[in-house]
């Protein structure tokens, strides 16, 4: 039963924090911020939101505010890095937000950026092998601001807070997902992370004072990653699909850096008019940028019935994915 995307909503909160307010903060200029980033503004939730109420705002921009026209939803998949808590899940507080019932199943995973490809694979594992037509709401959301390090010009300049929302389940045949490819290269998890907070580096008063629980990235690390990683996933995801870039009507990467897509974009041959871009409004919302890019992107051009799609992305772990789709 082949699975796809039937529907896509998305939040960023209403705070824009601009490249003089960061300049401010990490002693720089708005001239380097644009000059290495390309981002203008990135948004910021307010004191007291929590990444589920991002969550919600998603869904309910997906679901629409009349829960007679919601579809069933088996399950609710929360990819986030930044969860309300360390237990229970942000999944769980998202369904009982949403309001729906308890027989369902809800859980939360961690590719961070790659993290709404990771849970679109999932989805389709899930609902491909169920009995019944049943739908899974994928929400993607990250509140990158609650761990930044304000005095970190390479790291707070990229990052801004959002949700996105797909609700995966059935399509006809000829539609949906074609292939995916999902990788994790876990010897290279220090180059994206943040130290402090769990079980293996406690986050004692010494870790505070370090900034341990604070977000670290090399960036130098990440490009290099992204530019032998991403084009190599892409290859491999489109062979599998018998598709060539030429195919591929439109091409949402994470928005990890505008910079760094338009390298990626020039190194692939690609046509920029086909890669939306958010990152140079919103910053990276990690695992929600995807999605964000892509409704974003469907608003501005509606996606037709029978366009294909590419999503790839790269984040900590490190992850990579990348999935192609046709559009029902």
């Amino acid at each position: 039963m082949p699975i796809g995307i039937l529907r896509l909503g998305s939040y960023v909160p209403p705070t824009v924090v601009n490249n003089a307010s960061i300049a401010a903060w990490s002693d720089t200029t708005e001239q380097w911020i644009d000059e290495r980033t390309g981002i203008a503004a990135r948004r910021y939730a307010d004191p007291g939101v929590a990444t589920s109420d991002l969550a919600l705002a998603a869904s309910l921009d997906l679901l629409g505010e009349d829960r007679t026209t919601w579809p069933d939803i088996d399950a609710v998949i929360v990819a986030t890095s930044t969860a309300d808590q360390p237990q229970p899940a942000t999944a769980a507080a998202l369904q009982h937000k949403l309001g729906l019932p308890g027989g369902g199943f809800a859980f939360d995973l961690n590719a961070v950026c790659s993290g709404f490809l990771f849970g679109l694979v999932v989805a389709e594992g899930l609902l491909g092998h169920r009995p019944k037509d049943g739908a899974a709401l994928v929400v993607a959301a990250d509140m990158y601001s609650r761990i930044m390090n304000r005095e970190d010009r390479k790291t707070v300049s990229l990052f801004g807070d959002g949700a996105g929302a797909a609700l995966i389940g059935p399509v006809p045949d000829g539609f949906g997902l074609h292939a995916s490819r999902l990788v994790t290269d876990g010897e290279l998890r220090s180059i994206v992370q943040v130290p402090a907070g769990g079980t293996a580096r406690q986050l004692d008063p010494e870790a505070y004072a370090a900034g341990a629980h604070l977000f670290q990235m090399d960036g130098r690390r990440v490009r290099d990653y992204v530019l032998t990683t991403l084009p190599k996933i892409v290859g491999e995801v489109l062979d599998e699909a018998g598709l060539a870039l030429e195919d591929v009507d439109r091409v949402v990467f994470h928005q990890a850096n505008p910079r760094l897509i338009e390298q990626c974009t020039r190194m692939l041959g690609l046509d920029p008019a086909r890669v939306p871009l958010t990152a140079p409004r919103y910053g990276n919302t990690g695992a929600a940028s995807i999605p964000v890019t892509l409704h974003d992107s469907h608003l501005r051009q509606p996606l037709r019935r029978g366009e294909r799609i590419l999503l790839a992305g790269v984040g900590g772990g490190m992850t990579a994915g990348a999935a192609v789709l046709t559009w029902y």
